[in-house]
């Protein structure tokens, strides 16, 4: 607990080298990078305040001179394999819930954005944390079967791509390893016509492309419901006003995507939705960067007309593309939400408060947000992503991180009464070595 009090001092002196580090690397602004590190402090300030979340349970006396005790204890070694767009947080999802429960940590950053981890793993290591607690390894695919395989490792921790994310629940948890494995997401942002429109639209321009849509918890699709569909105009003039540029260059709204390839697939997508019918009402494909104008830049795009049968709608993009659909009735809107298959998070706009229980009560999703549009929890609670976007028993930080980074121990005791005896009186102060 020491440790991580004054590791989370560190990381906070340190703030600013670190978010450089994720821009340099990764490409989001440099306002993204530190939101980036911040929340991963968050869950280490958790951290450092989780021990009263491991203690056991007692029940005294279950029958005559008989005792039950559990007790919550670390697994051993733990793993972390984590995705290139939060180079900072992820990680600091894993670890810290991991050691502060008593176990060493293996983490495998993504191959394409190492330095922030390494940066981090350094602090940690200026904290006071003993050698050979937390280890870091690099790697692809190689990496990544070690750690599904290597049998002294007990636990999995996984953030990224639903095919990565099978791959490793399926080969981990054959090798009897626990599996936590958080991978893609259609978020999508119900718009009810009597929602707050100024917050609502600024509010979905921010959560569809801040990061360069290059998160899963990004709000890449919007159901307009009844009247709102009217105003898909003034969402197109507000997502047109953000600026596109080097994540380092002061007055970015976004940065590049994070390689040629991500850049390629994405523009395929939005092409592949005009040629089934979508109509594009915002085309980012052309942007140009001064400077960079080679660099791997989509500008803001918006996809309306969509339908659910629609390659554009099925597929988690993964970049700076709103897909919008509409709706008649919060009914409709529902039935859309729940017939896709990922639940990583959803949001409704609305002033209504029963429209808003409503639609937290009946969406199949695990996080919802009303009037929130990146319904990400604080530490304190657990990230509850469900259905396709998650594989696993016990999700992320809180409670649950807790849960997956131990195991119970049971002990049921007999001392009988009789057996206790004093030899000689006893006259000195007690203590506790005595």
């Amino acid at each position: 607990q020491q440790i991580f009090l004054r590791y989370q001092q560190l990381i906070k002196d340190n703030l600013k080298e670190i978010s450089k580090l994720i821009t340099f690397e990764q490409g989001k602004t440099l306002a993204d990078a530190e939101g980036d590190v911040f929340r991963g402090l968050q869950v280490v300030e958790h951290a450092c305040s989780v021990t009263s979340l491991i203690l056991g349970e007692t029940m005294p006396s279950i029958t005559k001179d008989m005792d039950t005790y559990t007790y919550r204890l670390p697994l051993g070694v733990c793993a972390g394999i984590a995705p290139f767009n939060f180079p900072a947080m992820i990680p600091l999802w894993m670890f810290p819930m991991a050691m502060v429960c008593g176990n060493t940590f293996l983490m495998k950053p993504s191959e394409r954005v190492p330095g922030a981890l390494m940066f981090l793993a350094k602090l940690f290591q200026d904290a006071g944390a003993p050698d050979g607690t937390l280890n870091i390894i690099h790697g692809q695919h190689e990496a990544v079967n070690f750690i599904c395989d290597h049998p002294d490792i007990r636990a999995i921790s996984f953030v990224g791509s639903n095919q990565a994310g099978e791959y490793i629940y399926e080969r981990g948890s054959r090798n009897g390893k626990r599996v936590q494995a958080n991978m893609g997401a259609k978020n999508h942002g119900v718009v009810m016509p009597d929602a707050n429109k100024e917050n609502t639209l600024n509010q979905l321009v921010g959560a569809a492309f801040g990061a360069a849509g290059q998160r899963c918890m990004a709000l890449s699709t919007a159901i307009l419901v009844g009247e709102a569909q009217k105003w898909l105009p003034e969402l197109v003039d507000r997502a047109k006003n953000l600026r596109v540029n080097a994540g380092d260059q002061p007055g970015a709204d976004l940065g590049p995507l994070i390689s040629p390839q991500a850049k390629e697939r994405v523009c395929s997508l939005i092409e592949k939705g005009v040629k089934e019918g979508a109509s594009l009402l915002l085309d980012g494909r052309n942007v140009k960067v001064k400077g960079y104008e080679n660099g791997n830049f989509v500008g803001p795009t918006i996809l309306a007309k969509v339908k659910p049968n629609m390659t554009c709608y099925k597929e988690e993009i993964f970049g700076p593309v709103l897909v919008v659909l509409e709706a008649d009735t919060l009914d409709d809107a529902i039935e859309m939400v729940n017939n896709n298959p990922y639940g990583n998070g959803t949001a409704i706009f609305t002033t209504n408060g029963a429209t808003a229980r409503k639609y937290s009560h009946l969406v199949d999703v695990g996080q919802v947000g009303v009037n929130v549009p990146i319904p990400v929890p604080l530490p304190m609670f657990s990230f509850t992503g469900s259905r396709a976007s998650f594989r696993g028993d016990t999700n992320f930080y809180g409670k649950q991180g807790v849960q997956f980074y131990t195991q119970l121990k049971t002990i049921i005791s007999q001392w009988k009464e009789e057996d206790a005896t004093i030899a000689k009186p006893a006259v000195v102060m007690p203590t506790m070595g005595n």
